[in-house]
């Protein structure tokens, strides 16, 4: 395996870190002389580009966030002509307006080598069949799996999301080796390939990628045990590049190493901005070190996890994400997770893995109740059993009392990209 990395996965600690800086350098240079927003930023901080002396100097400089993109779209934080742009791509806007990305050619290289990297170290080689069911189109996740896979030298069948039954036909048709999808269209496939009659751990795929949205160890274990493959995870968010940030190697499966030779990482407290240690859990904060058209300095990802050492690779690793600062619940004062509530209903017997939270005003207080699907089998007792034991293990494990319903099976909105695991039902302004 080690004969297959490339130059950079090779670097030492300390070389990585030379190149870090210099990169880091060039980038804050790039992004003060070239967008005005950064110039602003930078300025009101009463910083140059100059002052950046050390890595840990970075964190001096003010961090990015979504609305800052928001508030120059659409193409206010290009650092490159627009005659030198030669994709975008953009966020859905289904919360405001897009955020919109650019990449120049140079920029379109390294993000197809940063996925083929990725595909890489989840198992994939060249030859192998790769079927893409990530949406295609402004979403970053079908193209940019797509020319990763190609790049390494896979053979790309562009499926894209939806018509689940025809992706069925197309993986026992095609036997391609490695599919990459979202984890809940993955459950999706699982739903169809049994309506067909077919046995899941009879396709020809080896390896899941399964990227765009949190999922859980107990979903790992369900995908793997239902479909007899390894499940890995991989990272990324538009704003950054896309997909391809980072990657869980197949061989240890133990959080995903972050290519830090394109994208430098920082954990933070998400209300004091304060810079935490390796270990420490907090929100993710990317800076790009080597693109062109659109770099991003101190970016916050609003995804709460922790960086670890390396394992399989020398790159550090990021724990698997456990959710969203922005996904989080506050019930009655206790912070939830749609993941908390995942790995209770995996574990549940009796239950299938699809689910989702509504979100309900009752008086002058929030509810919340889960709405879980039955599996085929289960009997009248069995789903009120499956009621009781879920509520049970919100209250003991979360601190929170919650309603729960066990719907009939296939009675829930199925997922063909990113699953909405949160119905918001409250009047707005109520939240």
């Amino acid at each position: 395996m080690t004969a297959m990395l490339d130059a950079a996965e090779r670097l030492s600690r300390a070389d990585l870190e030379a190149l870090q800086l210099e990169r880091l350098r060039t980038t804050l240079r790039h992004a003060y002389e070239n967008v005005p927003f950064y110039r602003a930023a930078f300025d009101g901080a009463g910083l140059r580009p100059e002052d950046c002396r050390t890595l840990a100097d970075l964190a001096r400089f003010p961090f990015t966030a979504k609305a800052d993109l928001r508030d120059n779209y659409p193409f206010g934080m290009f650092a490159v002509p627009e005659a030198d742009v030669r994709r975008i791509h953009a966020s859905s806007g289904t919360t405001g307006r897009p955020t919109v990305v650019g990449y120049t050619e140079r920029d379109l290289d390294t993000w197809a080598d940063v996925v083929a990297r990725s595909i890489r170290a989840a198992g994939g080689r060249p030859g192998h069949k790769v079927h893409v069911a990530y949406g295609y189109g402004l979403f970053t996740g079908g193209l940019g799996a797509h020319y990763g896979a190609e790049r390494l030298g896979c053979t790309v069948i562009p499926a894209s999301g939806g018509m689940t039954a025809r992706q069925v036909q197309l993986i026992q048709d095609f036997r391609p080796a490695i599919i990459m999808i979202t984890p809940s269209y993955m459950l999706t496939l699982l739903d169809e390939f049994e309506r067909q009659g077919v046995d899941p751990r009879t396709t020809s795929l080896k390896v899941g990628i399964f990227g765009a949205e949190p999922w859980t160890e107990a979903m790992r274990r369900e995908i793997e045990d239902r479909f007899a493959i390894d499940a890995v995870d991989i990272y990324g968010l538009s704003e950054v590049i896309g997909p391809g940030v980072a990657q869980e190697c197949v061989e240890t499966k133990d959080g995903l190493h972050i290519w830090e030779d394109h994208f430098y990482p920082e954990v933070v407290d998400p209300f004091t901005g304060e810079v935490l240690p390796d270990g420490e859990e907090g929100e993710l904060v990317f800076t790009s070190l080597t693109k062109e058209a659109m770099p991003v300095i101190r970016y916050r990802t609003r995804d709460l996890t922790r960086l670890l050492p390396g394992t399989a690779r020398n790159f550090r690793r990021m724990e698997k994400v456990t959710g969203r600062s922005d996904d989080m619940v506050i019930l009655r004062g206790v912070n939830l997770f749609p993941t908390q509530i995942e790995e209770i209903v995996l574990r549940t017997p009796a239950v299938a893995p699809h689910f989702q939270l509504r979100l309900t005003r009752q008086g002058r207080l929030d509810a919340l109740t889960v709405r879980a699907e039955a599996r085929a089998d289960a009997t009248a007792a069995d789903r009120e059993k499956a009621a009781l034991a879920i509520a049970a293990a919100v209250k003991d494990g979360v601190g929170v009392s919650v309603g729960v319903e066990i719907v009939d099976p296939e009675s829930l909105e199925r997922s063909v990209g990113k699953i909405r695991r949160i119905v918001d039902l409250r009047e707005p302004g109520t939240g």
